[in-house]
């Protein structure tokens, strides 16, 4: 009977819009049942976002090089210095993948590689300023773990690698590299990658000079509930502190072709953490489908536990493909899967500021 009592407490407070302590959100996740959540979810979406809207952006994923000295145990993309088969991109092939995600109406580009330990800070700089002297893009790029290294790299202060790759143009940063924020799974699955603290500690100095970022979640290897729970209250206090995350992206690990050998996680388990996200992240506005990890469909259902973005048009994607998923949608397939849900599609930036009036 307390258990029960314990769930309706929770279940209440969530229906308010009341903020879950660490035992509520735990209890609502274990105890829960999927439509319950689903409810809860969707209602509070609408109290952020009461507008029939779901937003997207259209932008390219753009991988500079592959080369990388973490060797993270659930990455099928990266290749070790010296493979045959790495690559650094050259100016000229980065101008051409920018030129053709502007030819198809792109506000951004993700620019993400590896810890290459031959890169210093000077050739971020250079490419930063090359992209922003010919291209009128916004630049979301360089995740945590990228910075950090580059801290380490070039034994600066933080404050001052970041200042210096905004001022080269940096715009905004990814979450990527989050995974799981507890030192325990990330000592098992990236052991050489930055840990929670210096991940956050990153996204809080971005935040402090004025560059918004977003904020993810690889999950459904070897975490537990609990641990996916310690993520979101992590990201939740320092969004306290700050305001700076723009969105939270959930998305599935994808065992196929990597070091951890995992069932992949469930479509239930998925919608169900998805859900969570909401009701936990309070403070952060929008919530992210991972269509690319899920599919359309189940991305489709996604719209009703929570989410309010269906996030990128991902004109081009390696990492997720490395792993054998290879979903693909173009602008016109996403704007009919949203709208064919009961919601007007509306392209945004990476603020979340709407681009402009679309027509049927």
């Amino acid at each position: 009977m307390l258990g029960i009592a314990k769930l309706q407490t929770s279940i209440e407070k969530a229906w308010e819009g009341e903020r879950l302590s660490k035992d509520e959100a735990l209890v609502l996740w274990e105890k829960a049942d999927f439509y319950t959540l689903a409810a809860l979810a969707n209602h509070r979406r609408l109290a952020l976002h009461p507008e029939p809207i779901v937003t997207y952006v259209i932008d390219r994923n753009i991988n500079y090089t592959n080369i990388c000295l973490s060797g993270c145990r659930f990455c099928a993309f990266y290749r070790s210095p010296g493979a045959e088969d790495g690559y650094v991109l050259s100016q000229r092939e980065l101008a051409s993948k920018i030129e053709e995600a502007l030819s198809l109406g792109g506000t951004q580009i993700l620019l993400q590689g590896g810890m290459h330990p031959d890169l210093g800070l000077r050739f971020y700089e250079e490419m930063l300023r090359f992209i922003k002297e010919n291209f009128p893009i916004h630049i979301h790029a360089f995740s945590p773990p990228e910075i950090v290294h580059l801290v380490g790299k070039e034994k600066l202060a933080l404050e001052e690698v970041l200042n210096r790759l905004q001022q080269s143009g940096l715009d905004s940063i990814p979450g990527g590299g989050a995974e799981i924020l507890v030192d325990e799974v990330r000592r098992k699955i990236s052991p050489r990658k930055c840990n929670s603290s210096e991940w956050l500690a990153v996204m809080e100095s971005a935040h402090s000079l004025g560059m918004r970022t977003t904020a993810t979640m690889m999950f459904g290897h070897i975490e537990t509930l609990e641990q996916r729970l310690e993520h979101l209250l992590k990201l939740r206090e320092l969004q306290d502190r700050t305001s700076g995350f723009t969105a939270f992206i959930p998305w599935t690990f994808q065992p196929d072709n990597t070091g951890l050998k995992t069932k992949p996680a469930t479509g239930v388990d998925y919608l169900r953490t998805l859900a969570m996200s909401r009701l936990v992240l309070d403070n952060i506005g929008n919530l992210q489908v991972s269509w690319v990890t899920m599919g359309s469909g189940l991305a489709q259902v996604a719209l009703q536990f929570g989410a309010n973005d269906f996030g990128s048009t991902m004109i081009e994607e390696n990492v997720v493909a490395a792993a054998g998923v290879r979903h693909r949608l173009s602008v016109e397939e996403i704007r009919g899967i949203i709208t064919d849900a009961g919601y007007e599609a509306r392209q945004r930036t990476m603020s979340y500021e709407l681009i402009k009036q679309h027509r049927a």
